[in-house]
């Protein structure tokens, strides 16, 4: 079966070149579009997309709020992707924040918007995690670190998990945690899923958030 990704951009043209990109490959279809976030449950319950790629920055609804509409009200919600022009935006953390999987720039290469979307749909791999590291030490302060701190303190991560976690927010792949770990890549996959049930978190990306907004990871 191909991935399919449904399309959510107000730009007429960003939205036709990401579909020429994403089908011209085998093992992706791009099932539908939109051209606001306020059409993206409806599209998404009907459509059942593996990804939403979709613009931060919309006139009715954005990303943002688009992104914890649908993670609030849709059982078993796609990957999320967010499309930004600038890495360091407010708005692109905010997404983050609100469940987003992962971002995409603009003005990526077609090989990247591909990688892009596999690795989403995957679950694999953080992306641009130097550039999240930005975004946490730009606006991660003022969003309740003490609460963010207590809460990983309850978590009660085991030091292997801790290890792991950190190395997550370094951006590092199962493959890559394993080799710096000498283990087996399904023990790293066992140790990232006990760290996202421990935190709470839906994907790698809001378990290295809490990590980053919680100061047991620095940004710098």
């Amino acid at each position: 079966m191909p991935l399919t990704v449904l399309l959510v951009d107000d730009e007429p043209l960003v939205r036709a070149g990401l579909r020429a990109v994403l089908e011209a490959q085998p093992d992706i279809e791009v099932t539908g579009e939109a051209a606001d976030g306020a059409a993206v449950i409806p599209l998404v319950r009907r459509l059942r997309p593996d990804v939403v790629a979709m613009d931060v920055r919309m006139p009715l609804l954005d990303g943002i709020e688009a992104t914890r509409a649908l993670l609030r009200t849709v059982p078993d919600p796609p990957k999320i992707l967010i499309i930004t022009t600038f890495e360091n935006d407010e708005y692109v953390y905010g997404a983050l924040r609100a469940g987003a999987d992962g971002f995409l720039l603009k003005r990526a290469r077609p090989a990247e918007i591909v990688n892009a979307v596999r690795l989403v749909a995957d679950g694999e791999s953080l992306l641009f995690p130097a550039a999240v590291r930005q975004l946490a030490a730009r606006y991660g302060t003022g969003y309740g670190t003490a609460a963010a701190r207590e809460e990983l303190r309850r978590a009660a991560l085991t030091g292997r998990e801790a290890e792991v976690l950190r190395l997550m927010a370094r951006g590092l792949s199962n493959a890559e945690i394993a080799a710096r770990l000498v283990v087996g890549t399904e023990t790293v996959k066992s140790h990232v899923s006990a760290v996202l049930g421990k935190l709470g978190a839906r994907d790698r990306t809001q378990a290295v958030i809490a990590a980053y907004e919680s100061g047991f990871v620095s940004p710098g």
